[in-house]
This record gives C-alpha cells, structure tokens and sequence, in this order.
C-alpha cells in the first residue's frame, strides 16, 4: 500500500490489531517532532492529518478540528499537557540520539536515559503538547 496515495477508505480498511491516534492542534509539528527525534517517518502530512510508521507501527494524527462530529472533542484541553497518563514506547530508537535532538524539535527530556530493572535503556522525551514518549532499546552494560 502506498501511503502516500492511499484512500481514506482503503487505509482505514486496512488497519488491523491496536491503533493509536494523537489529536493535535498542530499536526505538522507533531510529525516533524516524531521524525526529527525518533527518526520516524510521515505519510500525507496536511494541516488536518498524517500517517507516522515508528518501528513499523502505524500512528495517526489529526487535527482536532476533525474531531468536531465526535464526544470526545469536548474533553480536549486547549493547552499542553495532552496525554498524562499514557506513554508511548519506542522500541529501537537509541534514547541518546534522541535526547540529544529532543530540544531543537521543541520536546523536553522529562527523564534522562538510564537502565531499568526490566531489561530497557530507555528515557521519557515530552512533546511540545506533552504526550510522553520513550525511545528504548535493550540494556547497556555498565
């Protein structure tokens, strides 16, 4: 499937198991952010909507606008932060490169790089909205 000229219809059609939307009042920043941190890439990118692939999972973001029709538009908040409570993994993203490029995509490193007890080197990188994302990859030895 070409992502870039995939119909709306055809593309929702498709998806299969667990999807992730972000709502966003700026979808192109959001999608600059995800590609320029976490090396991932986007697909039809428009004021209203874009396909990110991170790690070869599929992420949807739309603009809240297109959200109007549905009951949970009235729940959004008109400011950061947008997604406390959830956290999005990354897994095999180096946590380093991406806290070193956190900044100048508009992110804030909210927890440095470090070895967790289950197995992750892993970091939380916030995005100028405030979802919580962690590039992880298999512990460093010390």
């Amino acid at each position: 499937m070409d992502l870039e000229t995939v119909s709306a219809s055809e593309f929702g059609q498709s998806l299969t198991g667990v999807g992730l939307n972000l709502l966003t009042q700026n979808v192109r920043g959001l999608a600059d952010f995800l590609v320029g941190v976490f090396d991932a890439s986007a697909h039809r990118v428009s004021d209203d909507f874009a396909i990110v692939v991170m790690g070869g999972a599929m992420v949807q973001i739309h603009h809240d606008a297109t959200y109007r029709n549905h009951p949970i538009q009235g729940l959004l908040p008109d400011n950061p932060p947008r997604g406390v409570g959830a956290q999005f993994y990354i897994f095999g993203v180096n946590p380093d490169v991406a806290t070193t490029k956190a900044e100048a995509f508009g992110g804030t490193v909210l927890e440095s790089a470090a070895n967790k007890p289950h197995g992750l080197y892993e970091c939380t990188i916030l995005s100028p909205e405030g979802y919580a994302f962690s590039p992880a990859v298999p512990t460093k030895e010390a």
